[in-house]
């Protein structure tokens, strides 16, 4: 079974970026460029894990993943320029299970995503 993913990124160029690799792992991915449809997206699809950005223009990314850990328990990636101590207490704090600074490794990103997935 291939496992789903959705990426929340508001920068169409990343949420590309992030799709290519994880494609070209054999993933399913579904693309959102803002809270409110991801929130959509998740109540929609079976998700098998979640990779979201703080920063975006309506919903940050930590009230996405705090909404998201009400319900749900599939894996949750931050992937954000929030580099702060704080903004990643924040982050595991609200229910995140890892959180990776931008600019990232692509290749680091799909390791990170094989180990939280292999952890279900």
């Amino acid at each position: 079974m291939k496992e789903t993913i959705l990426i929340v990124d508001d920068e169409p160029s990343m949420a590309d970026l992030v799709e290519i690799f994880l494609k070209n792992d054999g993933y399913t991915v579904h693309k959102c460029y803002n809270g409110t449809d991801a929130l959509n997206c998740v109540k929609e699809l079976e998700l098998d894990m979640a990779i979201l950005d703080v920063m975006l223009p309506d919903i940050n990314g930590f009230e996405i993943c705090k909404k998201i850990r009400e319900r749900y328990f599939f894996p949750i990636i931050m992937l954000t320029a929030k580099v702060e101590d704080v903004d990643k207490v924040m982050g595991f704090t609200m229910g995140a299970d890892d959180y990776i600074v931008k600019p990232f490794s692509p290749l680091e990103l799909t390791m990170r995503v094989k180990t939280q997935l292999k952890a279900l």
